[in-house]
């Protein structure tokens, strides 16, 4: 027995339908706000950044830990320079003059030495701190992008959950008003074939996007206004108006 319904009751199925894909495609856009948004490109970028700071400041403190050795041996030097100094100063053999003041030309010799090799370090010091800065301020910017871009994500979804649930609001209170048994058609159309109702427009099933055939058509030309009907393409629910082209 085919199932009955007036034609006001069936033209709400429209409003139901175009609510449904609009609910549909804001879900859809929810769900790709992460990457439309670059969330997992600006992550991946982070987490790179923060390795090459890793390895950085690996670098400044192995150049850190170089300079300290290198400041050690020139005031090792230094000191070993004094305490000869004050050697020579204080002796009276000729001969361990002779020595001492050899000896101090070849500590002179090896601190002028050790002090260039002291400012060559301190040099890769300024450079390595200079680029692990940069760094730094790289991934500052990075997560400052990434919060920003999460926070238009959180903006996003609220705004569209709130649209989602005025239209499920809306969706309830019409469906509750119209027959129960064309609520249900509605609702399995819409489970097996993506979409429940479609509106018949000068003879064009707006859910497939197709012209019904001359045979189709007198079909439905034939059928009472309240016979529920479907579109032969698109199996949903089709809906006649006076833009039907009837």
């Amino acid at each position: 027995m085919a199932l009955s319904a007036s034609a006001q009751d069936q033209a709400q199925l429209l409003v139901v339908a175009d609510d449904d894909v609009m609910s549909a495609r804001n879900s859809a856009t929810i769900r790709g706000l992460a990457k439309e948004l670059s969330i997992d490109t600006l992550n991946a970028a982070i987490e790179d950044i923060r390795a090459r700071r890793h390895d950085q400041m690996v670098e400044v403190d192995n150049i850190q830990s170089e300079l300290t050795r290198s400041e050690s041996d020139v005031s090792l030097v230094a000191t070993r320079i004094t305490r000869d100094a004050e050697r020579l100063v204080q002796t009276s053999s000729a001969k361990d003059a002779q020595g001492l003041e050899h000896e101090l030309e070849s500590l002179r010799t090896r601190q002028s030495d050790l002090e260039d090799i002291e400012l060559a370090i301190m040099d890769n010091l300024e450079r390595a701190t200079a680029v692990l800065e940069g760094i730094s301020q790289e991934l500052a910017t990075a997560e400052q992008a990434l919060q920003a871009a999460k926070d238009q994500e959180s903006r996003r979804t609220e705004e569209l959950t709130g649209l989602n649930k005025a239209l499920a609001d809306k969706r309830a209170e019409l469906l509750g008003a119209l027959p129960q048994d064309l609520v249900a058609l509605y609702e399995r159309q819409r489970e097996r074939y993506g979409i429940g109702a479609s509106h018949l427009r000068g003879g064009v099933s707006s859910a497939s996007g197709v012209g019904l055939t001359e045979s189709d058509l007198h079909t439905i030309r034939q059928a009472p206004e309240d016979e529920v009907m479907l579109c032969p393409d698109s199996n949903a629910i089709l809906v006649r108006t006076a833009e039907s082209g009837l």
